[in-house]
């Protein structure tokens, strides 16, 4: 292995240049979370405006999202978001508090919790509407339908690709901090 090839960053032959080098890649990635910083940030605006953290206003609309007119369980928000069911569980009690979300008793299952955005949880989504509508357009102004969907489809494969990520640096990491190297490489 070349020197150049100890240091790529990526080796999937679709990732690399006509070089064989991963600049593009790399350019692309920091793009992904260049635009990632800046989404958190405007997400961040929303959820001041309606007077929520921005943790509470993502489960605020996510269980808006999942409810269904029956109500969604904590688990279902949890796993959508991939978060922690307690960390779902407090910041829906926070929310319970402030009187944007109403939990009750499943029928089915008395341990299991059901959570619905009440009217008031409603109206603050209400008012947040059209300021949403006007910075969500200038966010994606560039898509077209076409490269919406496109966008769209990628979204939802990386999203699972990340999930097995994840679980592989997991696994990576704790080998290479087993086999004592301190490095997170793996034992050859």
């Amino acid at each position: 292995m070349t020197r150049n090839e100890e240091m790529l960053t990526a080796s999937r032959p679709a990732l690399l240049g006509a070089a064989g080098d991963d600049a593009a890649f790399r350019r692309m990635l920091h793009d992904l979370l260049a635009f990632s910083a800046r989404l958190e940030q405007v997400r961040a605006r929303f959820a001041a405006f309606i007077g929520l953290t921005p943790p509470q206003y993502t489960i605020l609309i996510t269980i808006r999202h999942l409810q269904d007119g029956e109500g969604v369980g904590v688990r279902q928000v949890a796993d959508h978001l991939a978060l922690s069911p307690a960390f779902v569980t407090q910041e829906t009690g926070r929310l319970v508090q402030a009187g944007v979300v109403d939990k009750r008793p499943s029928a089915e299952d008395r341990r299991r919790v059901i959570l619905t955005v009440t009217e008031h949880g409603a109206e603050l989504l209400r008012r947040l509407a059209p300021v949403q509508r006007e910075i969500n357009d200038q966010l994606f102004e560039p898509l077209t339908e076409q490269s919406f969907g496109v966008l769209q489809a990628l979204a939802a494969e990386l999203r699972e690709s990340a999930e097995q990520a994840v679980r592989l640096s997991d696994y990576l990491i704790a080998e290479g901090a087993g086999a004592g190297t301190g490095s997170g490489q793996r034992s050859k």
